[in-house]
């Protein structure tokens, strides 16, 4: 069965890779307290706190926050449409980003930065 929160998909990472709570909690610097209040579904993680459990499980985003991946984008395969010209939408990079969208950008840049640090410093 699939874990339904972000509590239970944190949890089942960490009894997946064989540690504690406690010692999840002590590495990615969390307090027990903010950790239980996730728990009992008080709260829940901050973005920041978000992309490094993710990039410390080496999980994306969208599968700690939802518990799904996103489905990939359709490819171009040779002499194909691009998926935005089966729309008539001929060239996609003249739209305007919304705010949700250019936070999403942000947030995953960051989250891309922090990976390839981790990744440097093991």
């Amino acid at each position: 069965m699939q874990p339904q929160s972000i509590y239970e998909r944190i949890e089942l990472l960490i009894k997946n890779k064989g540690i504690t709570k406690k010692s999840f909690c002590e590495q990615l610097k969390i307090s027990t307290g903010n950790f239980g209040d996730w728990k009992r579904g008080k709260s829940t993680p901050g973005t920041h706190k978000l992309i490094e459990i993710a990039a410390y499980f080496d999980v994306s985003l969208d599968w700690l926050l939802i518990g799904k991946e996103r489905q990939a984008e359709m490819i171009k395969e040779q002499n194909s449409p691009y998926f935005f010209e089966l729309m008539g939408q001929l060239n996609c990079q003249e739209d305007v980003l919304n705010e949700n969208e250019k936070e999403f950008i942000k947030e995953y840049i960051e989250f891309t930065a922090y990976r390839k640090s981790r990744q440097q410093e093991e």
